[in-house]
């Protein structure tokens, strides 16, 4: 049903505006701005008064006691002496015969009828010209009924006379609204207290801290504080290694919280078994962070010749480590590139894992370590690095810029011209790939091979260094989205796999035009978007379309 327009000059007071309601013993009055004062007043329109009314129709008692409280006998809509007390409060012609039927029929009335009166009393006072008076008696008592039954009421019907009475004026520190919200507030479920924050000194304080689910989003200097007020033998390796862990699960590249893991793993070296050092030394990969320490490599040489033997995968999550910070020591790599250290592992249940973290340190060594001589990954071992999109791109991927991109490229260059998520050999994803002509053309990807040779052909820092649209003529091109979370907190820093990535394929002889977030961000719609990439692209010496080829 279209709700009836009212005086649009007209002010519509609040429900509970100045509104007033008597207590057992007192006389009742409105205040001239509550809705009763409005809807009483014979000058009041009754389009204005019906506007004022939005009330929810109330259901009928015959559906059920999760709604209304108490079922009809018989469960006929139709049936039995509740459903005709119903009809009689429906049909009432005044407040006070809304009351008489209430009070005269206690062994009849229910839960639900104390919402189906109220309702009522707003439909006698709003859909007539000029009002029936109300007895200030009728009103009290009516409220009085109400507040000695609503302990009886489900927690729907309290909300539903709680937001007639609202509506009707009663005032929110009034006897019935006071009654209804205290009768609510007991029947929600009792919340927990909320846990206390931890007092950050020293070792315990910071171990606490960082065990707590609210410490998540902790501001970084306090965390700088409680590690300078720490004692030394407060700082356990347990300590230590929730300290690592919230570094980089945040992205929070904080160099002095770095240095203080660095001279740590330093100092308490004989203590520290492998297990401890990968999650000590997971941050700084990561976040690509090579520590002042000098001892911080000796150091971890020495654990690793030490361990190597006792924790396999441990071992292989160091390397990991060191491998995204370009400093891979060969002692361990001929130890983990052994025929034993790899028949002892291909047994074990994390073998795979161990495979994959094994090809990328084979690749590395390819690529970046040419005068290393020792053993290298049998071919047959070697499994792709990352298969996959790695798994913070899967989770935000609502929050990439990756298909506005994708749908810009097609509308410039065509859908033949470029190909998306494509994985190159030894496994790296690419965003976008693009090929190349020796004259800058860019070329429909089905008429070529998209991949480069692996292991490069030839020497990779002369292939980097050479203008790949103008003599390479079978040149790659590889747009890569640097989103937020590349990169560590600060925004600046990518992080240790993303730069790991990018500076292999680019040893591997793809050329690289990065897309910051900064300038997708600035974007404004696709033909914005259209415009930059294609400033980007003519940057490169890149041409397509009919002259292009």
């Amino acid at each position: 049903m279209r709700r009836p327009r009212g005086d649009p000059g007209t002010r519509v007071p609040r429900p509970t505006e100045g509104a007033t309601c008597a207590g057992p013993g007192e006389s009742w009055s409105p205040s001239p701005n509550s809705m009763l004062r409005v809807l009483l007043s014979a000058q009041a329109s009754p389009a204005r008064m019906c506007g004022l009314l939005l009330i929810p129709p109330v259901q009928p008692c015959c559906l059920g006691p999760s709604k209304w409280g108490d079922r009809p006998l018989g469960g006929c809509p139709n049936a039995g002496p509740i459903q005709g007390l119903q009809r009689l409060l429906e049909q009432a012609r005044s407040p006070g015969e809304l009351l008489r039927w209430l009070g005269q029929n206690p062994t009849k009335v229910r839960a639900h009828h104390y919402p189906v009166a109220l309702r009522r009393l707003g439909q006698l006072l709003g859909s007539q010209p000029r009002p029936p008076p109300v007895e200030q008696a009728t009103l009290q008592d009516l409220s009085q009924l109400i507040i000695r039954n609503c302990p009886s009421f489900d927690i729907h019907t309290i909300h539903v006379c709680l937001h007639l009475a609202v509506l009707l004026g009663f005032p929110s520190d009034g006897p019935l609204v006071c009654a209804l919200e205290q009768e609510r507030r007991f029947r929600l479920p009792p919340k927990p207290p909320p846990p206390l924050q931890p007092v950050l000194r020293g070792g315990q304080g910071l171990e606490a801290a960082l065990s707590c689910p609210r410490f998540l989003r902790y501001p970084r200097q306090q965390l700088i504080s409680s590690l300078a007020e720490a004692r030394p033998e407060e700082l356990t390796p347990h300590v230590m290694v929730l300290l690592a862990q919230h570094l980089a699960r945040h992205r929070l590249r904080e160099p002095q919280l770095l240095e203080a893991i660095a001279h740590f793993l330093v100092v308490q070296e004989a203590q520290l078994n492998s297990k401890v050092v990968q999650k000590l030394v997971l941050p700084f990969g990561r976040l690509n962070y090579l520590p002042l320490e000098q001892q911080f490599m000796p150091c971890l040489e020495r654990i690793l010749a030490r361990e190597a033997g006792m924790a396999p995968l441990a071992t292989v999550n160091i390397l990991m480590s060191l491998c995204q910070l370009r400093c891979l020591p060969f002692r361990a790599l001929h130890f983990v590139f052994s025929p034993g250290f790899i028949n002892h592992v291909s047994g074990t249940p994390h073998a795979l894992i161990v495979r994959r973290y094994l090809s990328l340190l084979d690749t590395a060594v390819e690529l970046e370590l040419p005068g290393y001589r020792g053993p290298r990954l049998p071919r047959r071992q070697q499994v792709p690095i990352f298969p996959q999109p790695l798994i913070t791109d899967r989770a935000r991927c609502k929050y990439s810029h990756k298909d506005i991109v994708a749908e810009g490229l097609r509308q410039l260059l065509g859908e033949e011209k470029y190909r998306q998520d494509l994985t190159v050999p030894p496994g790296y994803c690419t965003d976008f790939l693009l090929c190349v002509s020796s004259s800058g053309a860019v070329l429909p990807v089905r008429t070529q091979d998209p991949f480069l040779p692996y292991p490069p052909r030839s020497c990779p820092q002369s292939r980097a260094a050479s203008n790949p649209t103008t003599h390479d003529p079978a040149q790659r091109v590889v747009l890569m989205l640097r989103e937020r979370w590349h990169f560590c907190r600060d925004g600046r820093v990518l992080l240790g796999s993303r730069a790991l990535r990018e500076r292999h394929l680019g040893l591997m002889g793809y050329q690289l035009l990065p897309l910051p977030f900064e300038e997708l961000e600035s974007q404004r719609g696709l033909p914005q978007l259209k415009s930059y990439l294609r400033q980007k692209l003519q940057a490169l010496g890149l041409r397509w379309g009919p002259e292009g080829g």
